[in-house]
């Protein structure tokens, strides 16, 4: 028997129905050949911070990319939170957990060494926070987000973190600035 808590740490009382308890990735698949991406993002495998349907959508975007075989697709990131993401989210929600087949699951922050790619995005966040301010089904939780320190309000919105999963353009221990780094125009 599966059990399953479909409540979302960071909205709590809200229920959602797993959209991809039984997903497969041939409509991703299908996707990808259509549109032929330079560059694929997804969650990493622990889901951000175990959310099953996180972890099931990096299982089905990274399965799609290896299906696709679309050699267009030159690089492929998972999403890489730091300890300082993770800190200035829990400041305003406190500890992030999760309850899934009776077991709790935690935020682990990606080391710093293994991030691949770091992106300066101070001077969007005043653009993303209006983005976040739209998202009506989840605002009541986010506006918890609106009283962070500036500190963290840059941890969280001023600088985005991937692992570079692969690379069929560039690779080594340089950080990457740019996702798009190595890919022609």
């Amino acid at each position: 028997m599966r059990e399953h808590d479909d409540i979302d740490p960071l909205a709590p009382g809200i229920h959602r129905e797993p959209w991809c308890r039984h997903a497969a990735p041939a409509p991703c698949v299908e996707h990808l050949r259509r549109v032929h991406p330079d560059v694929v993002i997804t969650f990493g495998p622990d889901g951000a911070y175990g959310h099953p349907d996180h972890i099931a959508i990096s299982q089905l975007a990274t399965a799609a990319v290896v299906a696709a075989a679309d050699p267009t697709i030159k690089k492929l990131y998972y999403i890489a939170w730091p300890e300082s993401t993770w800190a200035a989210y829990q400041s305003a929600f406190k500890k992030l957990t999760s309850m899934v087949d009776g077991v709790e699951r935690q935020v682990v922050p990606w080391p710093d060494w293994e991030i691949t790619t770091m992106l300066d995005t101070r001077p969007f966040v005043d653009k993303v926070w209006q983005a976040i301010s739209r998202h009506e089904s989840q605002m009541s939780v986010y506006t918890q987000l609106a009283h962070l320190s500036p500190q963290h309000r840059d941890a969280v919105w001023g600088v985005q973190c991937f692992y570079r999963v692969f690379s069929m353009v560039n690779g080594g221990r340089a950080r990457e600035t740019d996702l798009f780094e190595g890919i022609g125009t």
